[in-house]
C-alpha cells in the first residue's frame, strides 16, 4: 500500500467513526486499529466493512477493533490519530508460534469480508467461549506475567535478527569478524539482553501496581557488575543471578511494600520516604532471599528445558510441537513466555521457540490442504488471503478462520507441528529472539538449514495429514 492509500483509508475510517469528539482513544496492535468511541453508530460495522482495505471488525467490550492486517494497522493508526487529535498507543500482540489472541475475521483477496462462509461465525463464537472458559485466576495471573514481556518483543526481534544475520555473515566471510562495524553490531545485537533485567523490572512493577522506575532500579541492582566485589559473610554476591525470575519476584515485592508503606507514611513525607523505604526493604529482601530463590528456580528452568529436549530429543519435540495448539486453546501457553526470556538470558537462545513455532507451520500445511480440496469458493479465497501472513508467522487468520472452525484440519495442523517439532528438537535448534515465528524466524536461529528443513516438514506433514483425515466442506 502506498502512503496516499494509507491516508485515504484512515480518512474513510474517520468519516465512519468521527467526529473527533466521538473518539476517546486510538491505539493499534499488529493487525488492528483499536478505538474507543463515545457514540458508535448502529450500522458502524457494516459501514467499516464496506471500506476497501478493511478486512473486518470485532467488538471486544467497549473497544472497536478494525482489522487491517500487519504493517497497515500501524500506518493507518498514526494517520487516524492525527485526524482525531489523539495520540496513538501501541498495544503489542503476543505472537508465539504464529498465534494471536483475538479472532481474525476472514477476508477475500479484494479486502472484503467473506460473510457468506458459514465457518467464520462459528470460529469467532468458539473462540469467545474458549476465552471465557480460560478466564481462571491462575491463567489470568500467567497472562499478566506474559504481558510484562510483550512490550519487549520488538527489541527481541530487532536484536535477535541482528545477531542471527551477523552469525550468517561471519560464517560466510570470517574476515568480517575482526572489523569495527561487525563488533559494533555484535554489541547492538546484545543490547536487549544486557538491559533485560531493567526492562522487566520496570514493566513488572507497573503491572503489579508499583512505581515503574523503582522496579527498574531494583532490576539494575540485581544485575549491577559491582555486586561481584561484594561478600556478605562468606557468601559472595553474583550479578544477574536468577535472571528475570529474580526480577519478577523483587518487583512484585516492591509493589506490595509500596502500597502498604504509602498507607502509613504521612502525606507530607511520602515523596521522600515511600521510594526510599520501598527500595531499601525490597532491595534487602532481593539480595538476601529472592535472588538466591530466583537463582534456584532459574537453574531448574534452564536445566529442565535443556535436559528435556537434549535427552528426549525428537520425541520431546514431537509432543511439544503437537500439543502447542491445544495449549493455546487452554490458555496455558502464557506460562512459556518467561521461560523463553530466561533461556535467552542464560544461554542467548531459546530452544523451545523453534519447536513451538512448528505449530504455526503445521497450520500452513493444513490450510493449504483445505485450499486444495475445498469446492467452496469463499473458503478458498479466505485461505488464499490468509496463507501469506501465515507463512510469515501470523497464524490467527488461519486458526480462527480456517482450521479451528472446520475441526479436522486443526488435528492435521497439530500433526504437522508434531513432526516439525521433532526435527527442531532432534538437532536442538535455538533462536536468539522471541515474538516471531514462521519463515522470518529462520534468520534468528543458530541452525538455519535445519530450521528450514523442520519448517518444510511441518508444512508437508500438515498438508498430508489434513488430506488423509479430510473435512466437511461447507456449501457455497
Amino acid at each position: 500500500m502506498k502512503q496516499d492509500q494509507y491516508d485515504a483509508l484512515a480518512w474513510a475510517i474517520f468519516l465512519a467513526t468521527g467526529p473527533a469528539e466521538n473518539v476517546r482513544s486510538v491505539a493499534h496492535c499488529m493487525t488492528r486499529l483499536r478505538l474507543h468511541l463515545d457514540h458508535p453508530a448502529p450500522d458502524l460495522s457494516a459501514k467499516l466493512q464496506a471500506i476497501n482495505g478493511v478486512l473486518g471488525t470485532n467488538q471486544s467490550g467497549d473497544e472497536l477493533q478494525i482489522i487491517l492486517g500487519p504493517g497497515r494497522a500501524a500506518e493507518v493508526a498514526d494517520r487516524y490519530a492525527k485526524l482525531a487529535g489523539k495520540a496513538a498507543g501501541n498495544v503489542m500482540e503476543t505472537v508465539e508460534s504464529g498465534l494471536q489472541g483475538e479472532p481474525y475475521p476472514s477476508a477475500s483477496p479484494e479486502g472484503k469480508p467473506s460473510s457468506t462462509r458459514p465457518a467464520i461465525g462459528d470460529g469467532k463464537a468458539l473462540h469467545a467461549k474458549i476465552r471465557a472458559k480460560n478466564a481462571t485466576p491462575v491463567k489470568l495471573f500467567f497472562r499478566r506475567i506474559a504481558s510484562i514481556f510483550i512490550p519487549l518483543i520488538p527489541g527481541f526481534i530487532a536484536c535477535g535478527l541482528i545477531s542471527g544475520l551477523l552469525n550468517i555473515a561471519g560464517k560466510a566471510d570470517p574476515l568480517l569478524v575482526g572489523t569495527g562495524v561487525y563488533q559494533l553490531l555484535v554489541v547492538a545485537g546484545n543490547c536487549v539482553f544486557w538491559g533485560m533485567n531493567l526492562f522487566v523490572g520496570w514493566n513488572a512493577a507497573k503491572e503489579f501496581g508499583g512505581t515503574p522506575i523503582i522496579g527498574g532500579a531494583l532490576g539494575a541492582l540485581l544485575s549491577h557488575p559491582g555486586l561481584a566485589g561484594v561478600t556478605l559473610g562468606s557468601y559472595p554476591l553474583v550479578p544477574g543471578r536468577g535472571g528475570v525470575i529474580s526480577v519478577l519476584l523483587v518487583a512484585g515485592l516492591a509493589a506490595f511494600l509500596e502500597r502498604r508503606i504509602r498507607r502509613i507514611v504521612p502525606e507530607i513525607l511520602s515523596l521522600f520516604l515511600v521510594p526510599l523505604l520501598t527500595f531499601l526493604l525490597a532491595g534487602c529482601g532481593a539480595i538476601l532471599i529472592l535472588q538466591p530463590l530466583g537463582g534456584f528456580v532459574s537453574d531448574c528452568i534452564g536445566h529442565g528445558a535443556t535436559a528435556a529436549i537434549g535427552q528426549g530429543g525428537a520425541l520431546t519435540g514431537f509432543v511439544l510441537g503437537g500439543t502447542f495448539l491445544p495449549m493455546v486453546m487452554l490458555g496455558i501457553h502464557q506460562t512459556l513466555t518467561p521461560i523463553h526470556a530466561e533461556l535467552l538470558n542464560q544461554y542467548g537462545v531459546t530452544i523451545l521457540l523453534p519447536v513451538l513455532a512448528m505449530a504455526g507451520a503445521g497450520q500452513v500445511g493444513a490450510s493449504f490442504a483445505v485450499w486444495w480440496r475445498t469446492k467452496n469458493e469463499h473458503l478458498k479465497k479466505t485461505v488464499a488471503s490468509a496463507l501469506p501472513v501465515g507463512i510469515l508467522g501470523v497464524g490467527e487468520p488461519l486458526i480462527y478462520g480456517v482450521t479451528l472452525p472446520l475441526g479436522k484440519p486443526f488435528i492435521g495442523a497439530c500433526i504437522g507441528g508434531a513432526f516439525g517439532g521433532a526435527v527442531q528438537a532432534a538437532f536442538m535448534v535455538g533462536a536468539a529472539t522471541m515474538g516471531i515465528s514462521g519463515l522470518p524466524l529462520a534468520a534468528a536461529t543458530d541452525h538455519i538449514g535445519v530450521y528450514l528443513i523442520g519448517l518444510l516438514t511441518a508444512y508437508i506433514t500438515g498438508f498430508i495429514a489434513t488430506c488423509l483425515i479430510g473435512f466437511d466442506d461447507p456449501e457455497n
